[in-house]
């Protein structure tokens, strides 16, 4: 019997009360486990993760060669304390402040709805729920693992679908050709000096004046690295150094992130903050220790696949229901690494509640942030006729062979 729509609710709002943080999991991937029993799905969990995988046999498969779709969910929370004040709030100091409970059950609602379409799907369904999205390398574990492979053969085609609690009106979605969304680099900046009394700095070198000069001075060198028109943004979100206001303390700490639209701007950005921290470091008589992490590259919507994601949503819901964004979102995600392997979209879904102006709602990763978990059923409805109709086009056009052959010729991993 298909999972209902209430159901799917009530699955939301517990795994909203249960939130886990990281790449290990272990009640929300039994959870998952649980809610995919008797479906007649091939399921496998992860080595290195609490990630699930899924494959769906379609019953109406022709070919020799068995087209394959990939639709992936990502099951962490951040580690936030939460401030909504719902009935169903978490209460560990964790939080799904970005949605992906809804997610979840969004992708467990598709699973039920695909296993009962079985006989006319056209291939087969790779269903991935993975951890680790937020910052934690979950992407890469599961491709590591062969995730992208899980059928029997490469992916032809891969969907990922992330709610938004604000921007995007209720119900509505966002997609567009090309940059769906930027990539990501996470750096810290360890400077080191030799501490001293406050009251005579000339005996010191002072690590907390190095590292206040290399915050304002990245914005300076990103401004004659960068044209005016190149869309780049360094943030430092926290600095670290010293217990007593009177003390010169031995070390101090930056971190951030730095993010950019294309490959090439990202590398840029990595090499930039480098070159700034051991600069000033120089300047003050200091050392720098420098740790970059490239946790996410553009997220890419191929056009062909953005193309066919949006008529899908504008044939299920007409055609106001599809923003097509001029813009890019400037947040990051690791499905980004997926689609690097694979062509495929990148959809967002409005879940601000109606009554909220969504220009103003709490944002993903705000403590405050609610989502309508009325979404969850549009959501559901897309994945699953997205599903249906990717397949049956990869199967008569013939382009699920020419697909894999791409991707050998272009050197994606196989």
């Amino acid at each position: 019997m298909t999972v209902s729509i209430p159901d799917l609710i009530l699955l939301r709002r517990e795994l909203h009360r249960n939130p886990e943080v990281g790449l290990q999991l272990p009640w929300t991937q039994a959870r998952i486990l649980r809610a995919l029993d008797g479906l007649g799905l091939e399921v496998s969990t992860g080595t290195t993760t609490t990630s699930v995988t899924a494959v769906l046999r379609g019953g109406a498969a022709s070919s020799a060669v068995r087209p394959t779709v990939l639709i992936r969910s990502d099951m962490d929370a951040l580690p936030v304390t939460e401030a909504t004040g719902l009935d169903y709030a978490a209460a560990n100091g964790a939080m799904h402040a970005c949605g992906h409970d809804l997610h979840m059950a969004i992708l467990v609602g598709a699973a039920h709805r695909l296993a009962a379409r079985r006989a006319e799907l056209a291939g087969d369904v790779v269903l991935v729920f993975q951890p680790g999205e937020e910052n934690w390398g979950g992407a890469l574990a599961m491709l590591a693992e062969g995730v992208l492979d899980a059928a029997g053969r490469r992916a032809d085609a891969a969907l990922g679908l992330h709610v938004f609690s604000y921007d995007l009106p209720h119900a509505a979605f966002g997609m567009r050709r090309g940059a769906m969304m930027s990539a990501s680099n996470t750096f810290t900046v360890r400077f080191a000096g030799s501490g001293g009394h406050g009251s005579a700095p000339q005996t010191a070198r002072d690590p907390i004046v190095a590292a206040a000069e290399f915050v304002s001075a990245l914005q300076t060198a990103i401004t004659r690295t960068f044209g005016m028109l190149t869309p780049v943004v360094a943030t430092v979100g926290q600095i670290a150094g010293g217990h007593s206001g009177n003390v010169i303390p031995d070390t101090a700490r930056v971190s951030g992130t730095a993010r950019a639209f294309t490959a090439a701007d990202s590398a840029l950005l990595r090499t930039l903050v480098a070159r700034v921290a051991h600069g000033i470091a120089a300047a003050h008589g200091v050392e720098a220790a420098v740790e970059l992490d490239e946790v996410a590259i553009p997220t890419v919507s191929a056009a062909a696949e953005a193309d066919f994601a949006i008529a899908t949503a504008r044939n299920l819901y007409g055609h106001a229901a599809v923003d097509v964004m001029e813009k890019p979102c400037t947040a990051s995600e690791d499905f980004s690494w997926f689609l690097d392997r694979v062509p495929g979209a990148f959809v967002l879904l409005g879940a601000c509640p109606p009554d909220r102006d969504p220009a103003a709602a709490p944002s993903n990763h705000s403590p405050s942030a609610v989502f309508d978990d009325a979404v969850i059923d549009r959501g559901v409805h897309f994945e699953t006729e997205w599903t249906v109709a990717r397949l049956r086009t990869l199967a008569t056009s013939g382009e699920s062979a020419d697909n894999n052959s791409m991707q050998a010729q272009h050197g994606y991993p196989q």
